[in-house]
């Protein structure tokens, strides 16, 4: 009994292709990616990637916040160079590290041109030593389609270090996660409402949205007068009251920079419940030089709330694939993902034509990897996955039922005959999470890539599933069958593995 179910595993298993190297590195086909390349870079912070990852890494290794245990709405992180502030900002980015962050709104402010409103980064990437990070474009218009105070307005962003700054952080601590740069013009609270009114009704439905407020403290007083004003300022913002916090700051009793961001964080919260907030690295300048003259204060914070399993319609829970977790999608979303999968199938084999879907659901909209699979009378029939997160979910998906149907080299495309025999199972895939310890990764649970050389292989969490595999079974079937390594590769130190969960659906409603 227990030999023909791994059987039956192992014919599943051995039915996942990846399209690699294509799975890291594809970008959307829809149009060319406009780029915005980094312009503090060799001052604010080093221009070599290298030089720039080992100071990251460094940071964030370094970092020990206290454990939150709850989901975390937002961080206040700082925003100078990060010789002076990385120490302090990097506690943030640690804390929200294994959180299932996918996006980013980083509040920011203009500190070189005065406008009347809010900007936005629209669309595009952003290039930094670390490579390009993507907008998340369907998310920004949204906002800005709620809001009109919201422009898009590229120019703004120009040597902005108040956004900049928290960048190249984001892309160390939250792998594969894309942002949307926002900056105020002015400190009028009318605005910092209306955002934040804004922010709660689009987060509402997102559970996987961090909010990064950026702000430093007070500037250019003596080491002890800074650590009053700020410990005053400290105390202000552990009540949560918005209009407090902004008043004193207005009255310079409170010294934020980026009291427009912190005031609307915290307006969000209280629209969405989140009553907590946990100091979680405060220092100056003076800690970091030594240089005790004339300091700026950083802090690190994040607003949370206890025991709960997230503002939007689904946490971030771990996964096996099975319809009784916790869920990214409703029952609506997935028909129409699966309703997607099947037009996108029977167009491209029938008139060898692409469908063009228009999506307002923004989830639907989300950028997120996804493996599309197809069986025949219960065998495979083809099995293709994207686990780039550069395009809206319902294009990627799309696109994997044709390469499924069309694309697998391990079968003959799929004829018209064929299409009403078979059946669209649809995985919805979280962001990679690196593994550091083996003891992190769940079987059964967890999906899992392994990467050694130029040569990877990935296996869903189903696979566990169905096999009946312990994760030693597991890991070595993925190094041997999967990516062509040795069945121990896993445990080489120099071989790269991550870990994700999968949402499963087919058209059996299982």
């Amino acid at each position: 009994m227990v030999q023909g179910k791994r059987l039956k595993g192992m014919r599943k298993l051995y039915g996942i292709y990846l399209l690699i190297p294509f799975l890291l590195l594809r970008v959307s086909p829809s149009c060319a990616v406009e780029v915005k390349e980094a312009d503090l870079a060799g001052s604010w912070y080093a221009s070599s990637k290298a030089e720039l990852e080992n100071q990251l890494k460094g940071y964030l290794n370094a970092a020990n916040p206290e454990k939150i245990d709850g989901p975390i709405l937002a961080v206040i992180a700082p925003h100078a160079g990060y010789a002076y502030s990385g120490p302090v900002a990097a506690y943030s980015y640690k804390a929200v590290e294994n959180k299932g962050i996918r996006t980013v709104i980083i509040l920011g402010f203009s500190h070189r041109k005065f406008f009347d409103g809010i900007a936005v980064y629209d669309k595009g990437s952003w290039r930094t030593p670390l490579g390009d990070i993507q907008i998340n474009e369907p998310l920004a218009k949204e906002i800005i389609s709620k809001n009109p105070r919201v422009q898009s307005n590229p120019a703004l962003f120009r040597e902005e270090n108040s956004v900049e700054m928290q960048i190249p952080l984001i892309q160390m601590a939250l792998k594969g996660a894309d942002m949307v740069p926002m900056a105020f013009g002015a400190q009028n609270y009318e605005d910092a409402q209306g955002l934040a009114d804004t922010l709660a009704a689009v987060l509402k439905s997102k559970a996987d949205v961090l909010i990064a407020a950026s702000t430093d403290m007070s500037h250019y007083h003596t080491y002890e007068e800074a650590n009053s004003i700020d410990k005053h300022t400290i105390n202000t913002l552990s009540r949560l009251k918005a209009k407090e916090l902004y008043d004193e700051g207005r009255l310079e009793v409170c010294e934020l920079c980026g009291l427009m961001p912190v005031t609307t964080a915290l307006l969000v919260a209280q629209n969405l419940g989140y009553d907590k907030i946990k100091t979680l690295k405060y220092a100056n300048s003076g800690d970091i030089t030594g240089d005790k003259g004339k300091v700026v204060g950083y802090l690190s914070a994040a607003v949370y709330k206890e025991g709960s399993s997230g503002h939007g319609q689904a946490a971030r829970t771990e996964k096996s694939g099975k319809k009784d977790q916790a869920s990214v999608l409703n029952d609506d979303q997935r028909k129409r993902l699966l309703q997607i999968a099947r037009e996108s199938v029977t167009s491209y084999i029938k008139k060898r034509k692409r469908e063009e879907f228009v999506e307002t659901d923004p989830i639907l909209n989300q950028p997120m990897g996804a493996f599309v699979t197809l069986h025949e009378a219960g065998k495979l029939r083809g099995c293709i996955g994207n686990m780039a997160v550069t395009g809206p979910l319902y294009k990627t998906v799309a696109d994997m039922a044709i390469e499924a149907a069309a694309g697998d080299p391990r079968f003959s495309p799929l004829s018209s005959e064929e299409l009403d025999k078979i059946s669209i199972e649809i995985s919805i895939l979280s962001p990679l999470q690196k593994v550091k310890n083996i003891d992190e990764i769940k079987i059964p649970g967890h999906g899992v890539i392994v990467r050694q050389g130029f040569r990877s292989g990935v296996y869903l969490p189903q696979v566990a599933t169905e096999t009946g595999w312990s994760k030693e079974e597991f890991l070595t079937n993925l190094c041997a069958h999967k990516a062509g390594i040795a069945p121990d590769a896993w445990k080489d130190p120099a071989a790269e593995i991550y870990m994700f969960t999968a949402e499963v659906f087919d058209e059996g409603g299982k």
